[in-house]
């Protein structure tokens, strides 16, 4: 599959291709990095959560605004190429950014509430998750074109709701032409908004157990 998604020579639709990554792996880094973060930060502190007034799901959200933070700050930089490699940003498709990244958002915190409870009864989910996340990335279009994908695995990348996510930042930093994946970005901001419904109740069903158990 590598030898077909990831050629020695790029299409001419993902030049330049170091500029068509860096669009994927800047929201991919701070989703990876906020689920291994969330899968530890309630054993670490442990100290907080024996805390009888202090609110356990504080500490998987502040995780998963912090990576938000470093996402924003690299937002300058991918601008800062944008700019130099003359990309034409077309505003109508630039006004759904705010949009993608909202949804990212509600994905990630529903994602990380969901592991960083279950991380507390189950230790095992903090070694599998890293080596979830690397399968992950490579079952993502950030390094490789989802068009460029074989159409037999292309339909298993459309279950991949990142996949969307990543098509979606590429489509309007990146790709020149109208934002076509919309629809499939509202359908993974529905499932986001499902996902972060069940990660909390989850996540509230525990919150008793969760200070005996660190």
């Amino acid at each position: 599959m590598f030898t077909v998604v990831l050629p020695g020579v790029h299409p001419p639709e993902l030049e330049p291709f170091a500029l068509f990554m860096f669009c994927g792996i800047l929201p991919w880094t701070w989703f990876s990095s906020s689920l291994l973060e969330s899968s530890n930060v309630l054993i670490a502190g442990g100290n907080l959560i024996r805390k009888v007034l202090f609110p356990a799901e504080v500490l998987p959200i502040v995780t998963v605004f912090a990576g938000m933070v470093h996402f924003c700050l690299g937002l300058p930089i991918l601008a800062a190429f944008l700019i130099y490699y003359q990309v034409p940003l077309v505003p109508s498709d630039l006004a759904w950014f705010p949009l993608i990244v909202l949804i990212q958002l509600v994905l990630t915190l529903g994602l990380a509430l969901l592991l960083s409870a279950l991380s507390v009864h189950f230790r095992d989910i903090r070694d599998l998750l890293a080596n979830l996340l690397t399968l992950w990335f490579f079952a993502t279009p950030i390094i490789y074109a989802l068009s460029q994908a074989p159409p037999s695995v292309r339909r298993y990348l459309d279950l991949n709701p990142f996949t969307h996510l990543a098509v979606s930042y590429q489509e309007v930093l990146f790709r020149r032409g109208a934002f076509a994946d919309w629809p499939r970005l509202l359908a993974v901001g529905g499932g986001a908004l499902a996902v972060l419904a069940f990660g909390y109740f989850i996540f509230d069903r525990l919150r008793d157990t969760l200070a005996e158990e660190v």
